[in-house]
């Protein structure tokens, strides 16, 4: 072990920060197993990767299929597993989304459909939402604002980027009706003062926050940002990196939360691990997009392709399951937000749970987090925080989680934020 780690500090750089020190050496389902042979329930899932778990078959057959056909084209040549995978994601997004660019990660899909929105409608300006996460690239950190770090050292950003408040009632301490009337009244304040909407090419918005604390849109603030946008021909930019696939319930977000985007960001769980993300689009706004007008080398790999559409077709079994699985989920956690004064708050859809840690005046405590993380991760679990201050556990087990392991992984949490509040 000491050998791995010295040679892993030697020619990997810091920069990329883990979690832990610990050495995975296989994986199985919902668990991992490390070099002691010890095992993890993975509740971190690959950062909302893994939805169907680890080593899932039928993703791993399409995988070596393709692998013994064709493992890599660039833009040389058209193939099947770039058509079908395109076609399976035409059957399961929203209205209006009929073509896809495939790329290779979530910044990078974000990168390209603000690239489309600006060079289709003819407009620079692009209006984000504070707590929003869409990447790190020089373009995405500055639609970044989840937390200031991201954006520490790397002025000055993308200009034409205006930010305004996206609802967090908890943050706020009012309702949901009260954050949504704020929010929206600042971003007309906006229209006022600082960009005029006939500038604005689009809004960039998760309907879920991730890296920004897990909170939810409500239906009325994003029909209310979808009324706005077809009003003054602004493009309602879905980045539904983290939500798709099944996360919050069904197949998006943008299905749970009725609303419709004009163009729809999708990465992540898209090929359950595989490097591979997509911009969605109706063909009209395609038709406006120059061919050559954007590219990739690696994007819509052909294996990355084939485990898309394996992973589509293994979700529509998976998918009706969330739902049972998520009441139980927020039943469980809600119950114990009354019993322990640490928690919070308790919000997000489908799997997608985030858990509020913080003193009894509504401070954040990043210090019970870290504790609770240490605790869970000392008896078998991996789960990431989220949120400016850390304090929020993102809570978001593999779809495919039996409700055994699921009990278990909260149990932990249970005994975890127990065991802080005895100290």
């Amino acid at each position: 072990m000491n050998d791995f780690a010295d040679r892993f500090t030697k020619v990997l750089a810091p920069v990329a920060a883990y979690d832990s020190d610990i050495r995975i050496v296989a994986s199985d389902g919902v668990w991992v197993e490390d070099d002691a042979g010890n095992r993890y329930l993975d509740f971190a899932c690959g950062i909302s990767v893994t939805n169907l778990g680890h080593q899932h078959p039928g993703v791993k057959a399409a995988v070596l299929e393709q692998i013994d056909q064709l493992w890599h084209a660039g833009g040389s040549f058209k193939y099947e597993s770039k058509l079908r995978a395109a076609e399976a994601l035409a059957e399961v997004t929203p209205d209006g989304i009929d073509q896809f660019l495939f790329m290779n990660s979530g910044a990078e899909s974000v990168e390209a459909a603000v690239k489309l929105a600006r060079k289709t409608s003819g407009r620079q300006g692009v209006i984000v939402f504070r707590g929003g996460f869409h990447g790190r690239t020089m373009g995405s950190v500055t639609y970044t604002t989840s937390k200031a770090k991201y954006r520490q050292g790397y002025h000055p950003l993308v200009p034409s980027v205006f930010v305004t408040p996206f609802p967090h009632p908890y943050a706020w301490q009012m309702d949901q009706k009260e954050a949504d009337e704020r929010a929206i009244d600042e971003l007309r304040r906006m229209f006022r003062h600082e960009v005029l909407p006939s500038e604005v090419a689009a809004f960039l918005v998760e309907p879920v926050q991730g890296e920004g604390g897990y909170y939810p849109a409500s239906p009325a603030f994003l029909a209310e940002l979808r009324r706005m946008a077809d009003e003054s021909g602004i493009l309602l930019i879905l980045d539904e990196v983290q939500t798709g696939f099944g996360r919050t319930g069904d197949w998006f977000a943008a299905d749970v939360l009725g609303v419709r985007p004009d163009i729809l960001v999708l990465g992540k769980a898209i090929a359950n691990g595989f490097p591979l993300s997509a911009v969605g689009a109706s063909a009209e706004i395609y038709d406006e997009w120059p061919p050559g007008s954007h590219g990739t080398t690696f994007g819509g790999n052909p294996v990355s392709c084939a485990a898309a559409t394996a992973t589509v077709e293994a979700l529509h079994e998976v998918i009706p399951t969330v739902g049972p699985l998520s009441a139980h989920a927020f039943g469980r956690f809600n119950e114990m937000a009354e019993r322990f004064e640490t928690i919070r708050d308790v919000r997000g859809l489908g799997l997608m749970v985030g858990v509020e840690m913080g003193y009894e005046d509504g401070t954040p405590n990043p210090d019970a987090l870290v504790f609770v993380r240490q605790y869970a991760q000392d008896r078998g679990m991996f789960i990431l925080a989220c949120g400016p201050d850390a304090n929020v556990i993102r809570f978001i087990p593999p779809l495919v989680v039996t409700k055994d392991d699921l009990d278990h992984g909260i149990d932990l949490l249970e005994e975890a934020v127990a065991a802080y509040e005895a100290q």
